[in-house]
């Protein structure tokens, strides 16, 4: 799954043709790395930190109505899931509260919680598979081992992170803000 190594400031290289099998789906690493890209974890990495993050990454498939409990997956275990193609509902309760997500564009991440440090909250999760499916796992233990040898990888990848989670706030409040507006026909919209 490794780009070529291009020179230092160039953002993306030419994927290799190397294929992953998924039962009877060849999946090419040109959709991996565009998971990989579409979930802007990369953002503003050069492709030799890709390479060195890319190198970490574990891809995994799951088949159609496959249900998985976290407690019996080691895999899965603090692990930041990219889909790559398909189509799951990650269910996950933490603290108390229940959480869902339901991915189904190639990018689409789950886990984040327990990525950056579910062990101090308690969380279980539940993974349902609505199609044949392929996910990109990063596992938090990898990623910390780029600490003193790469640390600028491990900002941009956590930077990235908080990016996205603030997307993900600010469209659920938009939704809220569209449904308060809607049951309660608030500023002349309905």
């Amino acid at each position: 799954m490794n780009l070529p190594d291009t020179q230092h400031g160039t953002q993306h290289g030419n994927p290799p043709a190397v294929m992953h099998m998924m039962g009877d789906l060849m999946i090419p690493d040109e959709r991996v790395l565009r998971a990989l890209h579409n979930s802007r974890l990369v953002e503003n990495l050069h492709d030799f930190e890709i390479n060195v993050l890319a190198s970490l990454i574990t891809v995994r498939y799951f088949e159609v109505k496959e249900f998985i409990v976290e407690l019996d997956d080691d895999s899965l275990k603090d692990a930041l899931m990219i889909l790559v193609e398909g189509e799951v509902e990650v269910s996950a309760m933490v603290d108390k509260e229940q959480v869902s997500l339901h991915l189904e564009s190639p990018g689409d991440l789950a886990r984040i919680i327990s990525f950056v440090g579910g062990n101090m909250m308690n969380i279980s999760t539940s993974i349902k598979v609505k199609r044949d499916s392929a996910v990109l796992l990063l596992q938090r233990s990898k990623l910390e081992t780029l600490l003193h040898s790469h640390p600028s990888i491990v900002y941009c990848v956590m930077r990235n992170l908080v990016r996205y989670m603030h997307g993900v706030a600010r469209r659920k409040n938009a939704e809220k803000e569209e449904m308060s507006n809607y049951f309660y026909r608030m500023h002349g919209r309905y």
